[in-house]
């Protein structure tokens, strides 16, 4: 815990320390929405099309499983009460056992993928792997590969993932 810490340090030094932090602070702009839209498409798109592999699940558990977006923390867990009641606990907890592996394997690709994901999909493509990680965790990967200039994109759009997840994974659970 205390080596996100030094990061997130580390990540606010070099922001703050940026002469350029006025100039960052407006680039926020309308369209950098699309980055966490497309995140949020794509990975469902993703999710729906896995549920055709994975025939014991429906489309919406697995787009539930997707929508935790690598926050395994929060996912699994919330997965795990919401499908109890349906699904029964063996079951349930299979689901968010699932999804956390799912979660911290989207991480891990992210974090060791994100030169290639640079070098073959853009700047952006790291952000929208990292999922919500992109504000904190995969930040300084994200800066070393896609530059700083993308930290305000990668903390915006870290934050609006991280605040979809209870919203979508209480909904697709639900259905």
């Amino acid at each position: 815990m205390y080596i996100l810490y030094a990061l997130m340090l580390q990540v606010g030094i070099s922001i703050g320390s940026n002469k350029n932090l006025k100039f960052l602070i407006k680039s926020l702009r309308p369209n950098m929405l699309l980055v966490p839209i497309a995140t949020i498409v794509g990975t469902l798109l993703f999710s729906a099309f896995a549920s055709l592999l994975l025939s014991q699940w429906s489309v919406f558990d697995c787009m539930a499983v997707g929508s935790g977006f690598a926050y395994y923390s929060l996912s699994s867990i919330l997965i795990t009460q919401f499908k109890e009641a349906s699904v029964g606990l063996q079951l349930a907890t299979e689901l968010g056992t699932i999804a956390l592996l799912a979660n911290i394997f989207r991480e891990m690709m992210a974090l060791l993928g994100a030169p290639l994901i640079r070098k073959y999909f853009g700047k952006l493509a790291p952000i929208s792997a990292a999922g919500v990680n992109s504000m904190d965790v995969l930040l300084p990967s994200i800066t070393l590969y896609s530059g700083k200039d993308m930290i305000p994109v990668a903390i915006f759009h870290g934050i609006l993932i991280d605040m979809s997840v209870p919203f979508f994974v209480s909904l697709f659970c639900s259905l």
